[in-house]
């Protein structure tokens, strides 16, 4: 070996400022007899004389000062784009090049390897880089490893790495080692942690496990299997089977190879309890050699187990929790922070981060949907950003009540939606959130009660139809109308002569929807924003007013019958698309006056939408007062009831329902407010009118709609994740209810 490559056994703990964090801890593992796969290390001198070489150095140096200036700009992906080119635009030089072919040369002619990064600042006690640098498995051939080794190098300047250095106030210019490794054919593999990173608990080691090439685990593509032990002994506490659709495993070629699971094999447990308690103790083996809790990642070949990296556990705190609110949105993901104060501000916000607000409304969606996770200041279990956060399949945190002020920028922390906790650090490792919903392993059963499913987001439209439901019972306009505009109050894009980019833009969006789910109908909410909303849309301080209480305000119909022109465009919208899919049909909401609703009606009536045949008019419940003009609204031609239970329940209660503060008192199942659905339900089946409920209680209680269903309600719309857990209550509630019926004949 040379200056330019060092084989594992040359190298110590000590080594970091050659080989980069990752190769320094192989050769200490090697050096201290444990179970390591043979490789060697392309040290950081091959990099920076490769640079020089080229005479590119003094470039590069100057473009990464400059990333660094952009870090917290939109100009930051362009400044790493530029250091990156020119990284591989020097290439790797002569010298270098013979030097890592007779180490590749040495591990066995055409040996698959792993090529990974080993930044100089990885895998320290302090700063872990995890994930940030690139690593390519299954790599064969010395060209290739060529290639992967530049690649590699051009990682240290991804906008992650920079803006994650610029966070840490790392300005010193970077460096980068490499790590060559002989590729154990795994069979199964993973990762382990010899202290719990979710409870702090260092008596605890805990193991992730999956089918195949560790690299499902740390990408988190898969659910793994989980395993909990005692470290005395190791003592097997604790087993979860986790659900994997596919696992990675060595090709024909010699190349990754992806093969798919059946749903049987992916609920295999991965483990025996032998075998978790034999990678536990090469686990604790590698802890008690450094003198503090590591993070391992092992692999299974032929009945011999490996440990292919360790990294110390960079997260453990005396105490985890750093903010609590509700748990708005289910699932853990973790990331580093951005407390940002304004949706404008999104460009600053890099895809995997998590997204700290005060508080969220529709203009912030596009920043959502590229968020880790979410945790704002404010907010209830209905408030925007929780309802969001569920469709995107987002873990959300609401109501921390200081949120931004605990959590500051660059801080890692894992952000637990199921049980409203924002925890210190990476505690699953990389960022994940609860599984996909999928049609898979749900029984078709026949039911009585239709099952539908809200939606905002057009781009889930294809996704969710494939679930087994009836249509969308709830179609958000205002989601789809923000990011339709591109976060512009509509009036302004009106002021400027846009009525018709206006319709072509919401009618591409609306069609997506309805051609997914087609022939199923599809319930258009029209837009309810309030004028908080409306004003933090851009240009909206020019067309809104200030209002105190917003909540009870200017919105919904009244809205309609005051400021006809941008209604009448939502409906020129929907008489547009409905001209190619007629599934589509229109929802009013926040009626709380039968004249204000007569006026509406008469606006829909005289556009080109109230001419076309089949069309279904449904109004929102949502005011209590619905429960008295019923069956007014039914002679006025009104087809369906929907009750949002949301603001339904704050008005029944008179409790705000995005008050973190009062949050325990707002209960859609508090008897006030059953009393008032059944009264909505009963008066509308009187009236001939069909019923459904599209609030928030029947996704995260699924019992509840075992309620409706015995109030005889005709439908319930709910999150896409609740549809298999509400149509097995209704199914179960349906049939209890014949059985009842036929004991009584």
């Amino acid at each position: 070996m040379s200056h330019y490559t060092k084989a594992f056994a040359a190298l110590g703990k000590e080594d970091t400022a050659i080989a980069g964090g990752k190769g320094a801890n192989l050769g200490e593992l090697t050096r201290a007899g444990l179970p390591v796969p043979e490789g060697f290390v392309v040290t950081v001198r091959a990099y920076l004389d490769s640079l020089e070489s080229a005479g590119l150095h003094e470039e590069v140096r100057a473009a990464f000062d400059q990333a660094m200036a952009a870090a917290s700009s939109p100009e930051l992906a362009a400044a790493c784009e530029r250091v990156r080119a020119l990284v591989h635009k020097a290439g790797v030089s002569q010298q270098v090049r013979e030097q890592v072919e007779r180490a590749y040369r040495e591990l066995g002619a055409d040996q698959p390897v792993a090529v990974r990064s080993s930044a100089t600042s990885e895998d320290g006690a302090d700063t872990s880089f995890a994930g940030m640098n690139a690593t390519y498995t299954n790599v064969i051939g010395v060209q290739e490893v060529l290639a992967r080794l530049t690649e590699c190098w051009a990682s240290l300047f991804g906008a992650r790495v920079v803006a994650y250095r610029a966070n840490r106030g790392m300005a010193e210019e970077p460096a980068i080692a490499v790590v060559v490794q002989r590729m154990v054919d795994s069979e199964r593999s993973g990762v382990a942690f010899t202290a719990d990173p979710s409870t702090q608990d260092r008596n605890r080691i805990v193991v992730e496990a999956a089918f195949g090439l560790g690299e499902v685990v740390v990408s988190g593509a898969v659910e793994p299997d989980t395993y909990v032990l005692d470290k005395n002994g190791p003592r097997l506490l604790d087993t979860r089977t986790g659900r994997q659709r596919f696992k990675i495993v060595r090709g024909p070629s010699g190349h990754d190879l992806r093969v798919d699971l059946s749903p049987e094999e992916g609920a295999e447990q991965v483990l025996t309890e032998d075998e978790a308690i034999a990678v536990a103790r090469l686990a604790a083996e590698a802890e008690r050699h450094y003198g503090c809790p590591q993070d391992v990642e092992w692999a299974i070949a032929e009945g011999r187990t490996w440990l292919v990296q360790a990294r110390p556990i960079t997260t453990l705190t005396d105490g985890g929790v750093l903010a609590r609110g509700l748990a708005a949105s289910p699932g853990t993901a973790t990331g580093r922070v951005r407390v940002l104060s304004d949706p404008c501000q999104g460009g600053q916000f890099l895809d995997g981060e998590v997204l700290v607000a005060r508080m969220t409304s529709p203009d912030w969606v596009p920043v959502m949907r590229r968020a880790a996770a979410l945790v704002t200041d404010g907010g209830g279990m209905t408030c925007h950003a929780a309802i969001v956060a569920r469709e995107l399949r987002v873990p959300c945190v609401v109501g921390t009540r200081e949120g931004t002020t605990r959590l500051r920028d660059g801080d890692l922390v894992t952000v637990n939606g199921s049980t409203g906790e924002v925890l210190a650090g990476r505690l699953d490792r990389p960022a994940r959130t609860e599984p996909r919903p999928t049609a898979a392993g749900w029984a078709p059963e026949s039911l009585g009660t239709k099952v539908y499913v809200n939606l905002a987001v057009p781009e889930r439209a294809e996704e969710v139809a494939a679930l087994p439901v009836d249509g969308v019972g709830l179609l958000r306009a205002e989601f789809i109308l923000t990011q339709a505009l591109g976060g512009e109050h509509p009036r302004q894009l009106l002021a400027a002569g846009g009525d018709a980019e206006f319709v072509a833009r919401m009618s591409e969006a609306l069609l997506r929807i309805t051609t997914a789910f087609a022939p199923r109908p599809v319930v258009y909410r029209a837009t309810d924003f309030r004028t908080n909303e409306f004003r933090a849309l851009a240009g909206g301080e020019r067309f809104e007013p200030v209002e105190a209480n917003p909540m009870i305000g200017y919105r919904g119909c009244y809205r309609y019958v005051r400021e006809p022109q941008l209604f009448g465009l939502e409906l020129d919208a929907l008489a547009a698309v409905r001209e190619q899919t007629p599934n589509l049909h229109l929802m009013l909401p926040f009626v709380r006056t039968c004249w204000e609703l007569r006026e509406c009606l008469r606006v829909v009536d005289a556009s080109p939408l109230g001419a076309q045949r089949g069309l279904h008019r449904w109004v929102m419940a949502e005011v209590p007062s619905a429960a008295y003009w019923i069956p007014e609204y039914a002679r006025l031609g009104v087809d369906g009831i929907s009750i949002g239970s949301n603001d339904l329940t704050q008005l029944v209660l008179g409790v705000d329902r995005d008050s973190q503060l009062c949050a325990e008192l707002f209960d859609e199942s508090d008897p006030a407010v059953l009393d008032m659905i059944e009264r909505i339900v009963r008066a509308a089946t009187e009236a001939g009118m069909t019923t459904s409920l599209c609030g928030q209680a029947p996704s995260t209680r699924p019992g509840f709609a075992e309620r409706l269903v015995r109030m005889g309600i005709t439908s319930v719309s709910v999150n896409p994740d609740a549809v298999g857990a509400v149509r097995s209550e209704i199914g179960s509630a349906e049939r209890g209810l014949l059985l009842r019926s036929a004991r009584e004949r």
